[in-house]
């Protein structure tokens, strides 16, 4: 079941979603030659308890961190450690935050001091490829719409979107229905009706779209140990298109 959220809903998701956007810009300059991924799950959790939130991802069926820090070939879910960062490293940062019981979800990956050209283009196709997705969101469109904008994008740059994980459906639970596939067929699947929340959250691969979890049971790498990037928001289905709910204080 789809549930659709009441004005009074999106109201109370507002300050979640604005948390977690803020989350990103306050560890954007941390994000630094040196800076071990554990440095920012530390910086992450403090910051949301400072704020009276809670880390959605820590403990969420037994992740024991959180926020999730992908680097380089880790397409999603890598749990952060003491492996320090390198420039020329990108590393995605996946933020969840909870506030009155409400859930804010949102990711950007991040370049590591300087980037090579290989290693930009995959960041700015997975950019472009959430905008993508975005701009077709408006009531009655279809998921397979916003599948389609976006697999058609990125396969259009020689690049590829990961199958196996997906957006989805947000608000007083992590992960409700609908599942939003970043690949498919226009007019397939769900027609979108105002009062619905969600996640973009397309992963692009710079080689071949495979991917595999490692031994620790969360760790996504591309199989061809290729670089791939994300990025996510939480969006509304406003009576005449979208609302993202996942933009910084500043930006709001």
């Amino acid at each position: 079941m789809v549930s659709i959220k009441s004005a009074a809903d999106i109201e109370a998701m507002r300050p979640a979603c604005r948390h977690a956007a803020d989350t990103l810009v306050m560890i954007e300059p941390h994000i630094q030659p040196g800076i071990t991924t554990d440095e920012i799950n530390r910086l992450v959790h403090e910051f949301t308890i400072q704020a009276g939130a809670i880390p959605a991802p820590l403990n969420y069926h037994g992740f024991p961190k959180s926020v999730c820090t992908s680097v380089n070939h880790v397409v999603c879910h890598g749990i952060p450690g003491d492996k320090r960062l390198k420039d020329g490293d990108i590393v995605n940062v996946d933020v969840t935050s909870i506030i009155d019981g409400w859930h804010g979800d949102t990711s950007k990956t991040f370049y590591v001091g300087e980037p090579k050209v290989r290693t930009r283009k995959v960041v700015e196709v997975a950019r472009r490829a959430l905008e993508v997705g975005i701009e077709v969101v408006r009531p009655g469109a279809t998921l397979g719409d916003i599948g389609h904008a976006i697999q058609h994008y990125v396969e259009g740059e020689r690049c590829s979107v990961v199958r196996e994980y997906c957006g989805h459906g947000i608000g007083r639970q992590f992960h409700e229905d609908p599942q939003v596939l970043h690949y498919g067929k226009p007019g397939t699947g769900l027609a979108l009706r105002p009062g619905v929340v969600f996640t973009i959250e397309p992963m692009v691969n710079l080689g071949k779209a495979g991917v595999k979890v490692l031994s620790d049971g969360w760790t996504v790498v591309t199989r061809d140990r290729s670089l791939s990037a994300q990025f996510e928001h939480t969006m509304v289905v406003t009576e005449d298109g979208c609302e993202v709910l996942t933009l910084p204080s500043r930006e709001s």
